[in-house]
């Protein structure tokens, strides 16, 4: 069974900077990509992105604002927001593409971690 577990979300005002962590685990099997993820209507929006080799992947609205890292050896990964704004408020998930001892691949999500951005 795969969890992952956030933390770290909360309220901040604009120009403030919160840290997002999530721990992921699970017996048998390989986590290849980790990331963060926001929930816009109907669909949850690549934030970024971090793979087993530590290749990252941010999107355009948060490039210079944000950073993500990885701890391996923990299976744990790390957004740190920096100068928010009002638009970043949501709900962040942390998505990881897990892969089982048979080669198959899927994407589990986490609970989701709300983050409200004051102006």
């Amino acid at each position: 069974q795969v969890l992952l577990v956030e933390s770290g979300g909360g309220l901040v005002q604009a120009g403030g900077s919160l840290r997002l962590s999530c721990a992921a685990s699970g017996s048998g099997f390989s986590f290849n990509a980790l990331g963060w993820y926001r929930q816009a209507p109907g669909v949850r929006v690549l934030v970024a992105s971090c793979t087993s080799r530590s290749s990252t992947n941010y999107a355009d609205s948060v490039k210079g604002r944000f950073t993500i890292s990885r701890d391996s050896a923990k299976n744990t990964v790390y957004l740190q927001m920096n100068r928010l704004k009002s638009e970043d408020t949501a709900v962040y998930y942390c998505g990881a593409d897990v892969e089982n001892s048979r080669g198959y691949t899927f994407r589990y999500w986490g609970q989701g971690t709300q983050v409200t951005v004051s102006s």
